[in-house]
C-alpha cells in the first residue's frame, strides 16, 4: 500500500471516530434538541370570575320607630282640633279662681316639671290623672298629690304656694289640657315616673322617656 493510500485510510478512520463520540454525548444531544425543539410553555385559560350572587329577597329592616313622640310640636290633629300640644297650651284662658283639683295638679307640674317640655309636663299631669281614676291611690286628683311619701314637695299634706309667674301660668294650662282631654297622653296609662339621674329597680314597662323623666305603667 502506497503512502498516500495508508495516509486516506487513516484520515477516514479519524473523522469516522470523531462522529461516533459526537453522536454518543448526552450533554451535547440535550443541548442541540433543547434549543431546537424545547416545547412552548402551555397556555392555560383563567376562568372569568364570577360575582357572588346579592340576595335581594331579604331587603334591610326599616329602623325602630319611637314609641311616644317626644317633640311638642306634633303635625298630626289631635281629637281636640289643635295642629300641636304648643297651640293646645296657648289657647288656654286662666281662670279667676282656680277649683281644687286644678289647684293640685297645676301645682304638682309646677313643682315636678317645670322647665320640661311640653310634653314631659302633660306626661306627669297623666301620671295624676291615671292615679286617681285606677283605684290604687287616691280617689281624686288631690288625694293623689297629697298622699304620704309619693311627692316630695308636698309639706305636712299641704302643696306649698306658688308665686303667679310664667311657668306656673304654663303649668295650669298644662293642667286644663290634661283634664279637657285635649291632647294625646305621650305617655298613655303611666301610673309612675323619675328623674333620669336615677336608677330605682323598678319591675314594670316602660312606656316613655321624655325631658329629664322616664314614665312607667
Amino acid at each position: 500500500m502506497s503512502f498516500l493510500q495508508r495516509a486516506a485510510t487513516f484520515a477516514a478512520m479519524t473523522l469516522g471516530m470523531v462522529t461516533m463520540i459526537g453522536a454518543s454525548t448526552p450533554g451535547f444531544a440535550y443541548q442541540r434538541n433543547h434549543g431546537v425543539n424545547a416545547a412552548e410553555p402551555a397556555i392555560v385559560p383563567v376562568p372569568a370570575q364570577i360575582p357572588a350572587e346579592t340576595d335581594t329577597l331579604s331587603p334591610a329592616l326599616p329602623a325602630a320607630e319611637p314609641a311616644v313622640a317626644q317633640s311638642d310640636q306634633d303635625v298630626v290633629q289631635d281629637d281636640g282640633g289643635y295642629e300641636s300640644l304648643s297651640a293646645a297650651v296657648a289657647d288656654q284662658d286662666t281662670p279667676a279662681d282656680l277649683n281644687q283639683d286644678l289647684t293640685c295638679l297645676a301645682g304638682a307640674i309646677y313643682f315636678e316639671s317645670k322647665g320640661e317640655p311640653l310634653s314631659g309636663q302633660l306626661a306627669v299631669a297623666e301620671v295624676i290623672i291615671n292615679r286617681a281614676k285606677s283605684g290604687r291611690f287616691g280617689s281624686s286628683i288631690c288625694g293623689v298629690v297629697k298622699q304620704r311619701g309619693q311627692f316630695s314637695f308636698v309639706r305636712g299634706g299641704q302643696i306649698p304656694a306658688v308665686a303667679n309667674n310664667r311657668d306656673y301660668r304654663t303649668a295650669v294650662a298644662v293642667a286644663q289640657v290634661a283634664m279637657g282631654d285635649d291632647w294625646e297622653s305621650p305617655a298613655p296609662d303611666a301610673l309612675y315616673f323619675h328623674a333620669r339621674r336615677v336608677s330605682p329597680s323598678w319591675r314594670m314597662q316602660k312606656v316613655a322617656a321624655i325631658g329629664n323623666h322616664v314614665f312607667y305603667r
